[in-house]
Parts: structure tokens; C-alpha cells; sequence
């Protein structure tokens, strides 16, 4: 008998000890997790590293394009040391500088890409490829539009006391730099894409 109410006794504590953990686990795990609707913190994660892809593909099309017309391979970003530096960037040739430029312009791409693919997901997601190529097309001409006329075109001068990018910088270069940047995300949107799973077996986070 007593050995009957002992194993009575520790199957009753097994018990006792089951239902607390299962309390904890209920208090301690968050009760929107996976997230079942717009994932928006995960977007604008996924934006920033897409955004890396589409600056680099545009410093790429540049580098190509300056060494076909007999320009300096990175002429572009040259130019765009003129902001912090002034007219002397214009005159690199190699070094540090010019690779601290390259990984500023792929940084700018990187926090560019967070609103670009935060409106194509939260808005367009679900539209036509033709309607999200024309809405991707807009949203990188309107980043070029702000970029050049919104900010640089008085900030420079402002600050650092030239206009170089708006003059050293052709219109058709400005403009085809950020549609290959913009249409890099169009063509690997997907690989940032949260997709909620709801079976057992948790979220994914591509399409």
C-alpha cells in the first residue's frame, strides 16, 4: 500500500509539474508568433539586404559602361566623393578612398532598398508582374528625382561649396543607374518574400 500512495503521490507532482511548464510556455511565448499576415519588420530587413544586391548590381553596370566609353572604371563614384570631399575626389585613381566609396555606395543602396521593397510588398504584392515592373520603374525614378533635385542639388553646393554630381553626372546615366538598381529588386523580389506556413512545420521565410 505504501508504495502504491508513493507512486500516487509522484505521478500526481509529474502532473502538477506538466501543467506549470505549460503555463510558462503559454506566458512566455509570443501569441502573434509566427506572424500569419504582413511581416513588415522582416520586409524591411529583407529590403535592406536585396538593396545591397541592386546597388551592386548598378555599381556594376556603371563600372562596365565607364570603361567602354574609355572613363575611369570607378568614375561614378568619384563623382559622388565629391560630396564629402570636394573637387579633389575627382582626381583618384586607386586606394583606400575609392573602396571606402564603393562600400558607401552599396551602403546607400542597402538603405534605399528598405522603403523601395516595403512599398512593392506591402502594396503591390499580389499585382500583375507588368503592374509591379511599372511600379518598381516609378519608385526608382522618383528615388533618382529626390536624390538628385530633392536633396544633392542643394546640399552640395551648400555644404561643401560645388554642384559636381547634378553637373558630372549625365541625366540618361542618373536615370539608368537606379532603374538597373530598382530592377535588380524587381528580378530577385521572391528571395525576400515571408511566406507564413501554417502547418506544423513554422514560418518560410522565401517564396
Amino acid at each position: 500500500m505504501e508504495q502504491d500512495s508513493l507512486e500516487s503521490q509522484l505521478s500526481g507532482l509529474k502532473a502538477q509539474v506538466s501543467a506549470l511548464e505549460e503555463e510558462i510556455r503559454a506566458r512566455t511565448t509570443p501569441r502573434d508568433w509566427p506572424p500569419t499576415g504582413y511581416y513588415a519588420t522582416y520586409h524591411l530587413m529583407a529590403g535592406a539586404v536585396l538593396g545591397l544586391f541592386g546597388a551592386g548590381t548598378s555599381l556594376l553596370f556603371n563600372t562596365v559602361g565607364a570603361l567602354m566609353v574609355g572613363r575611369h572604371p570607378l568614375e561614378l563614384i568619384r563623382v559622388y566623393l565629391t560630396f564629402p570631399i570636394g573637387e579633389k575626389a575627382l582626381t583618384l585613381e586607386s586606394g583606400f578612398t575609392l573602396a571606402a566609396g564603393c562600400c558607401l555606395y552599396l551602403a546607400t543602396g542597402m538603405l534605399l532598398g528598405v522603403p523601395f521593397y516595403y512599398v512593392l510588398t506591402r502594396f503591390f504584392s499580389k499585382t500583375s508582374g507588368l503592374r509591379r515592373f511599372i511600379v518598381g520603374t516609378v519608385l526608382s525614378l522618383a528615388i533618382w528625382l529626390f536624390n538628385f533635385y530633392g536633396l544633392i542639388s542643394w546640399i552640395q553646393p551648400l555644404l561643401i561649396g560645388g554642384s559636381w554630381i547634378i553637373e558630372r553626372v549625365p541625366v540618361y546615366v542618373a536615370i539608368a543607374t537606379h532603374l538597373v538598381f530598382g530592377w535588380t529588386m524587381l528580378l530577385i523580389d521572391q528571395w525576400g518574400r515571408y511566406v507564413p506556413d501554417r502547418g506544423a512545420g513554422g514560418p518560410k521565410a522565401l517564396a
